[in-house]
């Protein structure tokens, strides 16, 4: 039988499992603050110690593996890591292959931004992205989400600097595909006796699912909603997003606006600059004032990246364009109206990519 996830506890669903226990509430108190630093639970020596054996020996206390580590010359540091297949049984049975994902730690002027993953794998197939090569493998738990900013914050964090500032739920899977458990997740990473990231700090990036946007809308928190857009036409990006196929661009800024009456945060469209077969795809100047009328009209903020192309695949049909071709986009989008910034690339000369540095170790293996 699979044993609970300890870090999926809420502080009052902790509590709750300490009353077969008698413990005093001050116990449950000691538990989550100290989970919520990265201290294992062996080492939690302000409780006693049947009670951390206890803890070990009915709940999987376990942070997640380290497979590697990619080091950017920029300074980003990218980390594979396991977590056991939710079907592993003891007693020496067969191990089903441990679950891969990946997170990103960025350092930025304002702090440090951890990308987390909230699946293993991506039913969504962006063309662009390798999180979803191999399909959906299984959703995150809310406490497996945690667990990515609680163990990098750890190991980053020094005397005179945290570890983790910002959180951007951007690496592998659809946030809002795995919804109940990243609302969970919001939760418990906000919470105030836990790592206690602000919801300001945080942004959750979707590929545009319309009505679960809506559904976001209405928790009313204030994260920061960004929207991978990356074509200003049905017909152009139904070839790039196969969600596009189900909900219009038209359905997708309506919900766009929704969001920002409901939470007054001004929302984000993400927009990759791509080449097909070395010609402009969706970064053409006559694309521009497309793209520039759609946003128009509500505080929104256009974010142009560089494709990020993945290193082992030589044939790519999609590629980054010049600096040259990137930047006359941009000034053709702010000269039609928009607000609109060029992201710097991060983690170029590493496997940065979404999903990339798992779908080689998978290949490799």
């Amino acid at each position: 039988m699979t044993k609970q996830y300890l870090y999926d506890f809420s502080f009052d669903e902790l509590k709750d499992a300490l009353k077969p226990l008698n413990a005093p509430r001050f116990r449950a108190e000691q538990i989550f603050t100290a989970l919520h630093q990265g201290v294992p639970v062996a080492e939690i020596t302000n409780i006693p110690k049947d009670l951390r054996a206890w803890l070990a020996e009915n709940f999987n206390c376990n942070l997640p593996e380290i497979v590697t580590v990619q080091t950017s010359r920029d300074g980003t540091k990218k980390y594979l890591l396991a977590y056991e297949h939710p079907e592993n049984t003891e007693n020496g049975a067969k191990m089903a292959p441990k679950d891969l994902i990946e997170c990103v730690l960025l350092n930025q002027n304002y702090g440090n931004t951890l990308c987390v993953s909230t699946q293993v794998g991506c039913r969504m197939s962006c063309r662009f992205c390798a999180s979803g090569k191999n399909g959906l493998v299984r959703n995150l738990t809310a406490g497996e989400i945690l667990a990515e900013v609680i163990l990098i914050n750890k190991l980053n964090t020094t005397p005179s600097a945290r570890g983790v500032t910002n959180i951007v739920l951007m690496g592998s899977g659809e946030p809002l595909d795995n919804y109940d458990n990243v609302m969970k997740f919001l939760r418990l990473v906000t919470a105030p006796d836990g790592i206690n990231i602000s919801a300001r700090n945080i942004s959750l990036s979707t590929s545009g699912l319309v009505p679960r946007i809506r559904q976001f809308a209405e928790e009313n928190t204030q994260v920061n909603l960004c929207i991978s857009l990356h074509a200003p036409n049905d017909e152009l990006r139904q070839q790039i997003m196969p969600v596009a196929k189900k909900y219009t661009i038209r359905e997708l800024i309506d919900a766009a606006k929704y969001y920002f009456e409901k939470t007054h945060r001004r929302v984000i469209f993400e927009y990759s600059l791509m080449l097909k077969d070395g010609v402009p795809f969706n970064c053409a100047v006559g694309q521009a004032k497309e793209l520039a009328n759609l946003v128009r009209g509500f505080p929104s903020h256009i974010n142009l990246i560089n494709l990020n192309p993945l290193h082992f695949d030589s044939h790519a049909v999609l590629t980054p364009p010049s600096r040259e071709v990137a930047m006359a986009f941009m000034d053709a989008v702010i000269k039609s109206g928009a607000s609109c910034t060029m992201r710097k690339n991060k983690g170029d000369d590493i496997d940065g990519a979404c999903g990339q540095l798992r779908l080689r170790h998978m290949e490799q293996k």
